[in-house]
């Protein structure tokens, strides 16, 4: 091919280039339920409650500098504040991840059939931290007349990014293993931040505005139950869970 015909076919080439990296990815197949395991005995299965807290001077929220965006203002209001950290007047810790550190690969469970919202309303994630199931159907929705990307940063599953323009728009995915936790940023509204932890058994939860958390039918065993905040790291608690039983966790946080 002669130079005066690369230099013609160059503009097309770049745009076919540009076109194929901004397409979305496929969303990836969820994976086989597992087959073979026993189900878990309800009449012998216990459960772990239990309240994450904060100890000392609780630092001041942080406040979002939106003002480059017109729909942020708009749509978060005067001053608003990051949910990072949110402690409660008795020092309860919100937004904390708690799981069971176990595979419970002789068990079988469901891949629950609803999907897990993630919403951009106000330029922030809401949920901020939430927890899937392997394979589980996470719908992230645009509440907000501003464009967002939604950028998946896991370690272990695949990476994604991809643009949402406007308000309405939804974008359907799953993980496909567990993770501890995946971070959700936005490259065009640098505060913007979520986490999820994407696990294979049911056993998890988020902590509520008290700190407090539930996790139900567990069978009989020896465990470890971790906590995991974004800005103050994990914290950690073996526990055993004699049949029938209820055991109770208390785990505290103190300035990163």
């Amino acid at each position: 091919m002669t130079l005066t015909r690369i230099s013609a076919a160059a503009p097309l080439l770049i745009l076919v280039l540009t076109l194929a990296t901004c397409s979305p990815a496929p969303t990836p197949a969820a994976p086989p339920p597992a087959a073979g395991g026993k189900r878990i005995d309800s009449a012998t299965a216990g459960s772990v409650t239990g309240r994450i807290t904060f100890t000392g001077q609780a630092p001041k929220p942080e406040l979002l500098q939106m003002g480059k965006d017109a729909a942020c203002v708009a749509g978060a209001g005067p001053n608003p504040q990051s949910d990072a950290v949110l402690v409660g007047e008795d020092g309860g810790l919100k937004n904390v991840f708690v799981h069971v550190k176990a595979t419970f690969d002789e068990y079988t469970f469901d891949t629950p059939a609803e999907a897990v919202t993630m919403d951009q309303r106000g330029c922030v994630y809401a949920p901020r931290v939430f927890g899937v199931r392997v394979g589980q159907l996470i719908e992230i929705v645009n509440s907000d007349d501003t464009v967002h990307n939604v950028h998946a940063l896991p370690m272990q599953n695949q990476e994604f990014n991809e643009s949402q323009p406007r308000a309405g728009m939804r974008t359907t995915k799953i993980f496909t293993v567990p993770e501890v936790m995946v971070r959700f940023k936005c490259d065009f509204h640098g505060w913007m931040a979520a986490h999820v932890g994407v696990m294979s058994h049911p056993f998890f939860a988020v902590t509520d505005a008290a700190g407090a958390f539930n996790l139900k039918g567990l069978p009989p065993g020896m465990y470890t139950i971790q906590a995991w905040h974004e800005t103050f790291g994990t914290r950690t608690q073996q526990v055993t869970i004699a049949a029938g039983s209820q055991q109770s966790v208390m785990l505290a946080f103190g300035p990163a």
